[in-house]
């Protein structure tokens, strides 16, 4: 029975003083958890930020590659992702964009804002896609997908 006991008294100390014993570590599902990718919504509603916002996009991308991003624009802030938009310098949004693209970032352009502007689908470059809305597309995504926000 000593033995029994000096082996409960280091976890009754545990749980007295608040801790959780080792024997109640974190399930098994909380290390898969921990190993899931954090995933990032960027929200641009003024392409007046879109060049900061890719910049910190790339940033983020380097510093945790299985990040998921998802940049999501309406109103002015569609403009970046428009055919032949050019940034205050004269250089072009899409490759930047198509480099994003290809490391897994999706953007997508709010349908809502297109329509307001008299704009098809066609307006927008190859490497977004339409969605309904923007704004419901962005609490879409935290509410049902658990992205963080990020407004640039």
């Amino acid at each position: 029975m000593k033995h029994t006991l000096t082996h409960i008294a280091p976890l009754v100390a545990a749980l007295m003083l608040g801790a959780a014993p080792a024997a109640h570590a974190a399930p098994a599902g909380a290390a898969a958890q921990a190993e899931a990718p954090v995933k990032v919504v960027y929200h641009i509603n003024d392409a007046s930020v879109a060049t900061a916002a890719l910049h910190n996009v790339n940033n983020e991308l380097n510093a945790a590659p299985n990040t998921k991003v998802v940049v999501v624009a309406h109103g002015k802030g569609i403009d970046f992702l428009l055919n032949d938009a050019k940034d205050g310098k004269g250089n072009a949004y899409e490759p930047e964009v198509a480099a994003l693209k290809a490391r897994g970032v999706s953007f997508r352009v709010c349908h809502n804002t297109l329509q307001s502007r008299h704009l098809n689908d066609d307006a927008v470059i190859m490497e977004a896609e339409v969605v309904p809305s923007g704004v419901a597309e962005v609490a879409r995504l935290q509410a049902k997908e658990g992205y963080v926000y990020i407004k640039p």
